[in-house]
């Protein structure tokens, strides 16, 4: 029997077990939501309001959920406001399939109606992408793409479906096992660099672990924080890989980097083995590279072997799958180290983060408004108790603040772009999560001027009656270039300062249809918080923050993480 393109694709979805599909019609693909709506009972679209919105949905969906998101978008227009979104989950690893509809074969080149060379523009920013030219290849590149965004260093893969390649037919043949001869990562770890692994680390005085976002993608959080605990090594992270290890007991340290707490920067500054855990070892965690961990042997681990030595010198490299990695080390580590000056040294080595800790802790004024860090630590303490919590950010000051006083204990419960930095993920990114685990607390963390780039995606929320909680750390400024231009630019506030040009986000809440409220009293603040929690359904909060608050610890430009501004 002949199937379309348009129906081939649908079963390779079901196959890969998609449940939701996030996406916009238009001209080229109507085909594509004609069929889906002839699978509602297995594949469930979810239309957005705006095609970057739909990619940072999937995303969320993706980092919530473990399972690759799909999107579905028609060509020209369709397919370039995605591109935005394709670049942050290829950024920060994500597993994504995004499927864009072409005009037919015989036009592409002739300037058509809405033709745009997708697979050109997006081949720097996804992992590979496809241009089906047969029908008959359509259900085998689908096999693949699901294969690539999810092995190896995960990542977007994106097919661009021409036209007719939608209406043609042909016998649908089930594909089955992905085998690439160009295409075979490394998942086994070398025995002998793991041996050595584990030899530098049962030496150290002063370990450290650091885990990166790999730990979260590769589900290796467990393993890690056994060996943590099982050996008595502190633990920092990155931004991406907040809540890997459990950010209430006592070996954390925090998040290190240049917004990253005292500790941690003191921490990697004078650790004497760092093993680094599926991380890039990025700018904004190392500071001035030749200064970075220079008192430190530096094991690291990574399934993606061009991110080895690219910025770090290493001195044992593992090529392999985060999990497998460790699960391997585990093995060769015993309970711990027995010989009495070893024991000595560590116990001083922890002594000395305590008194970090205990000497710098994160801190800010109480001046009668309220403070944006007051109201993380408030919503910490508010949902303390709940097992089922995900938080998603924007980008600015309001995430850097969520990363250090949100205490993640758990794995895919901390949302956010890191890699690109994009502004106006958080909504749609909380839209995903909360498809992706429907009885969870879904709470986005937003600034006034990022709220602004997606927040037409309230109509979405509303529409599908997702319970989502906005938070607006509302200050009236694109607050991080603030804080760079207090500092650096003699406060000459070029373009920052939002003050009496921003919408009433009550009203406009209740002109999609949510619950709006409004915090101005510091007074109030937790049963203000606390009502945002217990209404039913989307709530936008506008918290009005001091205006010009800063986020310290900083690191500036330049300079090691040991000259931090505090």
């Amino acid at each position: 029997m002949e199937y379309s393109g348009a129906a081939i694709l649908m079963e390779c979805l079901k196959t890969e077990d998609v449940e939701v599909i996030f996406g916009y019609p238009g001209g080229s693909i109507i085909e594509l939501f004609d069929e889906m709506s002839r699978h509602g009972d297995v594949l469930k679209p979810f239309l957005v309001r705006h095609e970057q919105g739909a990619v940072h949905a999937a995303d969320g969906y993706a980092r919530a959920s473990g399972k690759p998101g799909v999107c579905i978008f028609t060509s020209g227009p369709g397919a370039t406001n995605a591109v935005t979104g394709i670049a942050t989950a290829h950024s920060d690893s994500i597993p994504l399939v995004v499927i864009t509809g072409q005009v037919p074969t015989p036009l592409i080149g002739n300037d058509a109606f809405q033709e745009v060379d997708i697979v050109g523009i997006t081949r720097p920013c996804t992992k590979h992408n496809y241009l089906v030219k047969d029908v008959k290849n359509l259900a085998g590149i689908v096999r693949q793409a699901f294969h690539l965004a999810q092995s190896g260093r995960p990542g977007p893969v994106l097919i661009d479906l021409p036209k007719d390649i939608i209406l043609g037919k042909t016998e649908f043949v089930r594909p089955g096992e992905v085998r690439m001869r160009s295409y075979n990562p490394n998942y086994k770890p070398n025995l002998v660099q793991l041996r050595r692994a584990a030899e530098l680390l049962l030496r150290a005085e002063r370990p450290l672990f650091l885990i990166g976002g790999g730990v979260i993608g590769s589900d290796a959080s467990s393993v890690v924080t056994d060996i943590a605990l099982r050996l008595d090594i502190p633990v920092v992270s990155t931004l991406m890989g907040l809540g890997g290890f459990p950010g209430t007991h006592r070996l954390w340290c925090g998040m290190l980097g240049m917004h990253g707490v005292y500790t941690a920067n003191r921490a990697v500054t004078e650790a004497d083995v760092l093993l680094a855990v599926g991380t890039r070892f990025a700018d904004r965690i190392t500071g001035k590279l030749s200064a970075f961990a220079k008192q430190a042997r530096i094991v690291h681990i990574d399934i993606d072997p061009t991110s080895i030595r690219k910025n770090v010198n290493v001195d044992v490299p593992v090529v392999a799958d985060c999990r497998e990695s460790v699960l391997g080390l585990s093995e060769l580590l015993p309970a711990g180290p027995t010989d009495e000056n070893l024991l000595k040294a560590r116990a001083e080595w922890l002594k000395r983060l305590d008194r970090y800790k205990a000497e710098h802790p994160l801190g800010y004024a109480q001046n009668g408004e309220i403070k944006p860090q007051r109201v993380i630590e408030l919503l910490d303490r508010l949902t303390r108790g709940k097992d089922k919590v995900i938080v998603t950010t924007d980008v600015g000051q309001h995430q850097m603040w969520t990363a250090q006083f949100f205490k993640f204990t758990r794995p895919r419960t901390f949302l956010s772009s890191g890699g690109l930095g994009t502004m106006g993920f958080g909504l749609p990114a909380a839209m995903g999560a909360q498809i992706a685990r429907p009885d969870d607390l879904v709470i986005c963390i937003a600034g006034d001027g990022s709220i602004q780039m997606n927040i037409q995606e309230l109509a979405s929320v509303v529409a599908a009656g997702l319970p989502v909680k906005v938070i607006i750390l509302n200050n009236r400024f694109l607050g991080m270039v603030r804080q760079w231009q207090e500092l650096f630019m003699k406060r000459n506030y070029v373009c920052t300062d939002l003050e009496g040009c921003e919408p009433d986000f009550v009203k406009l809440a209740e002109a999609y249809g949510a619950t709006g409220l409004l915090v101005e009293d510091d007074a109030g603040l937790e049963e203000a918080l606390q009502k945002v929690l217990d209404t039913p359904g989307p709530v936008v909060a506008d918290v009005r923050v001091r205006r010009e608050e800063n986020v310290y610890p900083m690191v500036p430009a330049g300079k090691s993480l040991a000259e931090m501004i505090i």
